[in-house]
């Protein structure tokens, strides 16, 4: 069975010697009715098989091989672009061509994903491509499997390469190589210290903030420019120096900030094939990062029908980490929140007056309507902002002329649900609670720059 599986398990015929045959068929056949094609067509076809034996000892029985090896980093950012390598080495005396099938993950559903293969002889090469993927978790990988011809190109040997092994779980199919989806950790690079310390827009997006707050955090004295608080002026600085110096304050810092996550029902609608689970996520993981770099106390709450997970606002060194591996894991319920346990915990376990960020949906009036009591009570000791979206079908409905019955039926109700999207935030306004309206696009920069804007105006 070992030697079949070597020398004839792998073998493949290619398309070109199926054409040749068939031609010499064809001609054989005309040969029937013209006597002078026999002979040379029997010289053509002995060429054929001739060439077809040399094709197979280059590449069964001479010494050589091809190696691969699939190249990746450990985790992947999810919804964004991630970069995998295939290293590959040619010891054949001879160029070969053909490509690879990469066995992916089921996640992407890419059947036969195809990869075009050039390698000269004695020589390596490495090929690369990008994955993208929607969803967070384990990824499994399978085997490299290289289909090889030699320059003659009649007949292709497969080789698989990769060292399979069982997964746990034993309904799930063996795989060489997992990568965790982490949520998009690449992303953070773009909220570093630099431009939050400075008015730099170096983001786009970000809004330039005045901060004209009086912490308690003294800072330095500086001459005053227009535009300075005139209450900050200090006076004896200004008689020593003969020039107008004011007192500059740093923001407040030590402060708590909770990211709430709602698991339930209502966050598994899609977007751009993500749901508003996997953007709030990402949003959350944004601003923790941008809190912990402003000095602040970054926390995470995950909730559905019950309380799931709880990371304590800290700014320990590795406290993003903790919040990365929290959120890695999380998946949605479809259940119903319990914003009452969520009241229960934080009436338990934070008794400093903190930032809370909601990342929630609230479709309709009524569903806001079943847990403002709840929000009203925490909002009594913290600061509450609640993140919610718009819909952006509806908006696109909305801009439509409809020429039916049927069409107007429909932007009227759509005209509805975007009135109630209104109400839902002037209701929450009119308790005291901050609420951010959004897309899923924008929800990174919307959440940033209002925890800045809450900064700079002293707010937290």
């Amino acid at each position: 069975m070992k030697f079949i599986r070597k020398y004839i398990g792998d073998l493949h015929i290619s398309q070109r010697w199926f054409l040749l045959l068939g031609g010499c068929v064809l001609l054989f056949f005309a040969a029937y009715f013209i006597q002078a094609l026999f002979r040379p067509m029997v010289g053509v076809t002995c060429i054929i098989f001739l060439l077809t034996l040399i094709d197979y000892v280059l590449l069964f029985v001479i010494k050589g091989g091809l190696r691969a090896e699939r190249i990746t980093d450990e985790r992947f950012s999810i919804g964004e672009t991630n970069k995998v390598e295939i290293a590959i080495r040619n010891n054949y005396p001879f160029k070969v061509k053909g490509y690879i099938i990469d066995e992916l993950p089921i996640q992407f559903q890419e059947r036969e994903f195809t990869v075009p293969l050039t390698v000269a002889p004695w020589s390596e090469a490495t090929i690369d491509y990008d994955l993208k993927p929607l969803s967070r978790g384990e990824y499994y990988f399978g085997l490299l499997n290289c289909y090889i011809s030699t320059p003659i190109g009649f007949l292709q040997r497969r080789t698989r390469h990769g060292e399979l092994h069982q997964p746990e779980d034993k309904r799930k199919a063996p795989f060489t190589t997992i990568v965790k989806v982490y949520p998009a950790f690449q992303q953070l690079k773009k909220y570093s210290l630099q431009f939050l310390a400075s008015n730099d827009n170096n983001v786009p997006g970000l809004k330039k903030l005045r901060r004209l707050g009086h912490s308690l955090e003294f800072e330095k004295i500086k001459e005053y420019v227009p535009g300075d608080d005139v209450r900050t002026i200090n006076w004896k600085a200004t008689a020593r120096s003969n020039n107008l110096m004011v007192n500059t304050f740093t923001d407040a810092r030590q402060q708590q900030i909770y990211c709430l996550i709602d698991k339930g029902r209502n966050m598994k609608m899609p977007f751009e094939g993500m749901t508003l689970l996997d953007y709030s996520i990402n949003a959350g993981l944004a601003l923790l990062n941008v809190a912990l770099l402003k000095q602040d106390k970054a926390g995470l709450i995950t909730f559905s029908k019950k309380i799931d997970d709880v990371v304590p606002a800290d700014r320990k060194n590795n406290q993003l980490y903790r919040i990365i591996e929290t959120l890695y894991k999380q998946q949605t319920k479809f259940e119903e929140s319990d914003y009452e346990a969520v009241w229960t915990l934080i009436h338990k376990r934070i008794s400093q007056r903190s930032l809370i960020l909601f990342f929630t949906n609230f479709e309709t009036f009524s569903s806001l309507e079943r847990q403002l009591p709840f929000l009203k009570k925490i909002a009594q000791n913290h600061l509450v902002c609640a993140v919610f979206f718009q819909n952006t079908l509806l908006e696109q409905i909305h801009q439509t002329t409809p020429d039916d019955t049927e069409g107007i039926y429909i932007k009227t109700i759509a005209d509805q649900f975007a009135y109630e999207k209104r109400q839902i935030v002037k209701e929450l306004r009119r308790h005291g609670i901050i609420s951010i309206l959004t897309t899923p696009k924008n929800l990174n920069i919307d959440v940033i720059n209002k925890y800045l804007e809450m900064k700079a105006r002293q707010m937290v």
